[in-house]
């Protein structure tokens, strides 16, 4: 499950960088690169969508983590 972990936070860190881009210069890169909305571009905002829901759950495994260390 690491492989997958790795591919989430890297969707995860790729969506965030595109909305740092729209935020700051009103660029969509995903947009730009797959066309606006076209079936291309709606998987990656969906993989994103979803990978970034996935991460939610790193905050259990972090807390755990920390919890066996002590």
């Amino acid at each position: 499950m690491k492989w997958f972990d790795n591919i989430s936070l890297a969707l995860v860190i790729i969506g965030a960088v595109n909305w740092l881009l729209i935020g700051i210069f009103r660029f969509d890169l995903v947009a730009f690169l797959f066309g606006n909305l076209t079936w291309l571009s709606r998987i990656i905002y969906t993989l994103v969508g979803l990978c970034g829901l996935y991460a939610i759950s790193f905050f259990g495994r972090i807390r755990n983590a920390s919890d066996t260390q002590v």
